[in-house]
């Protein structure tokens, strides 16, 4: 009986480690994408405007109270036109199903169900990681007088992760 008690007790511990393993995978996979996502990035931010390349249009700095956001948000106009949204000096908590939207708002609280249905939102996509710089592309047409934050904004649970209100330089 008492074999068969110290196998159980080896099993839950074995599962235990297991279970430990794959979440700090999960989350170091957040942090640091893996190499073919980031060969992937790295092809794409050759053709994005860097911290100091394209004409910078607006800026934020980011707060949050309940996920402690923060980083500054600037929206860049490039040679080609194109508007892209870069995060700099970013970092936010870990969460599900995070996204990068710019909202029709001046600021963002950090309460639950901060969105509401009748909010505008452009989504600009997947928060590419929890830590670094990285780069959003605005689609074309964004009328950035109406668009005023970038919201960090968990789709899960309605959730503003942090906000960047965004002011014309």
């Amino acid at each position: 009986m008492l074999s068969k008690v110290k196998v159980v007790m080896a099993l839950a511990a074995l599962a235990f480690t297991f279970a430990l393993q794959t979440s700090a995978r999960a989350q170091d996979s957040m942090k640091h994408e893996d190499g073919m996502q980031q060969n992937d990035n790295m092809k794409h931010a050759d053709a994005m405007p860097q911290e100091n390349s394209g004409k910078a249009l607006e800026t934020g700095t980011f707060h949050g109270k309940v996920h402690s956001t923060a980083g500054r948000a600037t929206i860049y106009r490039g040679e080609d036109g194109k508007l892209i949204l870069r995060l700099t000096n970013f970092k936010t908590s870990n969460g599900p199903d995070v996204h990068v939207i710019l909202i029709a708002a001046k600021d963002a609280d950090d309460d639950a169900n901060f969105l509401k249905s009748s909010t505008g939102r452009v989504e600009l996509g997947k928060l590419k990681g929890n830590e670094g710089d990285q780069n959003y592309e605005v689609p074309t047409g964004t009328d950035l007088t109406k668009f005023q934050t970038v919201s960090i904004y968990c789709e899960r649970f309605n959730a503003n992760f942090g906000a960047a209100p965004l002011e014309k330089f």
